[in-house]
């Protein structure tokens, strides 16, 4: 399985979003730290679900982190992460 896969199984179990977008950006840093041949090594993820309504920035960003925790501890160098609730 792809890590974009993996990513955007986990996020789908955790927060069961009505929009979902794992874009891969690892070609945009060629030659930067963390890069690796191969890609899969800095993403953008927007999620917008009602998980997140009511929870700052900060939150929705931590609970995104942690349900990656080990994919940020493995492959993935970098995360940018667009977290929110139905209708922001």
């Amino acid at each position: 399985m792809t890590v974009a896969a993996t990513i955007t199984t986990k996020l789908t179990e955790a927060f069961a979003p009505v929009s979902l977008d794992v874009i891969d950006e690892s070609e945009n840093h060629h030659g930067h730290g963390g890069w690796r041949e191969g890609g899969e090594t800095h993403f953008r993820v927007k999620i917008v679900s009602a998980a997140f309504a009511g929870k700052s920035r900060v939150d929705r960003h931590r609970a995104v982190n942690q349900t990656l925790d080990a994919e940020l501890k493995g492959r993935v160098h970098a995360l940018a992460i667009e977290a929110r609730a139905p209708g922001e």
